[in-house]
């Protein structure tokens, strides 16, 4: 497991919360209504989506989960919901090491070969016009052009989230962006939303520690934070995590230097990476995996599919695979930057889901949004279409069609035409699952607890940063109106870890009191 590293603090919540905020000191507990859907029917399970058996694939009747995704992605145009404050380069992937045991994807293939990539560096809950050097998660999503398709990795700068379940995702953002009365953002709303998901302890010890404002983005690890499936050409299928390790070292900063740079230079992030690029400095990480052969998985002694958890490393240690380069800047932020689009359903051979139920989600909400924002025809744009292949489809028309097609083509599969078949090629080895359809919680393993990762992530940290980490999280806390809300949440902290859970305790009083 990662510990902490260098610098942090503002205790604002998930990007840095307005000081100011309605008082709901007074307000008592309104009446329970019933939840329902758009068409008014009642919605009996809010917390899990449904699933082919306990742990198996999310399936695709599950109309509530599907109406929920499709409407927040619609709530905002022309921006992103999340992740709209972004900067981007180009550059190249090269592997080192010799991995071909784990997976037969095509551009992981044989040492020293190289990929061509995009990537996208992003602020998770502020808007396009906000600071880079804010307290929220970064986005890292990775574009490797491939010679088998486009394969996109998205993920964070952090190895875990702070829900396990897609169908809270709506909810979670809702909390963390602006009040629909006041237009700002509430503590009242973001620790509210903490106090009733206890799962969310272990990412709000990463985002209040010192990595919640990274120096730059070329300072930060990056992470797929979900579970993968590689299958090699054996058939044999592994489960696995991304590690993108920066080779300039881990820098943070402080929630004061963090409050001074948004207000000199909102656009701190952006600079440092395109002026680095700009004078031959170019910025790298080096890409570990974690490898889990498919059987060991379903008797872990936690849940190894949870997005809150990470893999202790000791029980599966870091396997070096290649090195991640920048070496050009886009030419055109908005067409290169703001217009592309990433997808984690965007597989290639030898790559595949697992049944992480906040990926299986985000395989179709991703895909969704940018139907939405950017059209159907957002991959025919250069810096979304493959540059290593060809797509060839049955796709046509829609708005902003761009590609020229044979008069004499049809639109049709099959067909006696010469058009594209079929490969017969599974991008991974099938998954088994069983049981009923239904809105089952996770299956529960041995060690499976909302805690206790969070307290080891709390127990790595040096004396310093926890005195920042503390500082950070009372800072926010202390101002949530509700004493229900506050104390649910120093709940989740004493329950990580006894001294972690009464230092928050005592500084939280001692900041209500003044």
């Amino acid at each position: 497991m990662d510990a902490a590293e260098p610098t942090g603090a503002d205790g604002a919540g998930g990007a840095g919360a307005s000081p100011g905020h309605r008082d709901f000191r007074t307000a008592s507990a309104p009446t329970a209504r019933v939840l329902t859907t758009e068409s008014g029917a009642p919605v009996a399970d809010n917390q899990n989506s449904s699933t082919a058996g306990v742990g198996g694939p999310i399936v695709l009747q599950d109309q509530h989960l599907l109406e929920k995704l499709a409407r927040f992605n619609r709530e905002r145009i022309p921006e992103r919901v999340v992740h709209a404050r972004g900067s981007g380069a180009y550059g190249h992937f090269e592997v080192t090491d010799d991995i071909t045991g784990f997976t037969s994807a095509g551009f992981l293939s044989a040492v020293g070969k190289r990929t061509e990539l995009f990537i996208r560096f992003s602020t998770v809950a502020d808007n396009l016009g906000g600071p880079d050097a804010a307290r929220d998660p970064r986005g890292f999503a990775v574009k490797f052009y491939t010679e088998e398709g486009n394969y996109d990795l998205v993920g964070n700068n952090t190895p875990v989230f702070f829900i396990k379940d897609p169908l809270k995702f709506p909810d979670f953002i809702h909390s963390q962006k602006r009040d629909p009365f006041t237009g700002k953002q509430e503590p009242d709303n973001v620790w509210d939303f903490w106090a009733h998901a206890p799962e969310a302890t272990h990412q709000v010890t990463w985002l209040m520690g010192d990595p919640g404002i990274p120096a730059s983005y070329r300072h930060m690890n990056g992470y797929g934070s979900h579970t993968y499936r590689w299958t090699n050409d054996r058939g044999e299928s592994f489960f696995v995590k991304y590690h993108f390790k920066t080779d300039q070292g881990i820098r943070c900063l402080s929630a004061e230097q963090g409050a001074e740079l948004s207000g000199t230079d909102p656009n701190s992030h952006q600079t440092d990476l395109l002026q680095s690029i700009e004078r031959g400095v170019y910025p790298s990480w080096t890409l570990y995996v974690q490898l889990m052969p498919e059987a060991e998985a379903a008797d872990h002694r936690f849940n190894p599919f949870d997005l809150t958890k990470v893999w202790p490393h000791k029980d599966y240690p870091l396997q070096r695979v290649g090195r991640m380069v920048l070496d050009r800047n886009p030419d055109n932020v908005f067409a290169e930057v703001e217009q592309s689009a990433f997808s984690p359903n965007n597989f290639v051979p030898g790559i595949g889901p697992s049944p992480d139920k906040m990926l299986q989600g985000r395989l179709f909400a991703y895909a969704d949004a940018h139907r939405y924002r950017l059209g159907v025809n957002h991959t025919q744009l250069p810096v979304n279409a493959p540059k290593a292949t060809t797509a060839d489809n049955y796709g046509r028309d829609g708005l902003m069609a761009t590609h020229a097609y044979d008069r004499h083509a049809k639109n049709y599969e099959p067909n006696s035409y010469g058009g594209p078949v079929q490969s017969d090629r599974p991008l991974a080895a099938p998954l088994a699952v069983d049981g009923h359809v239904g809105t089952h919680a996770a299956h529960a393993h041995a060690k499976d607890d909302d805690f206790f990762q969070a307290g080891e992530l709390y127990r790595l940290m040096s004396e310093d940063e926890r005195q920042r980490l503390i500082a950070n999280i009372a800072g926010g806390l202390a101002k949530v109106g509700r004493e229900d809300v506050i104390e649910k949440n120093l709940a989740h902290f004493h329950a990580a870890d006894p001294e972690y859970g009464r230092r928050i305790e005592a500084k939280v009083r001692e900041l209500r009191e003044d």
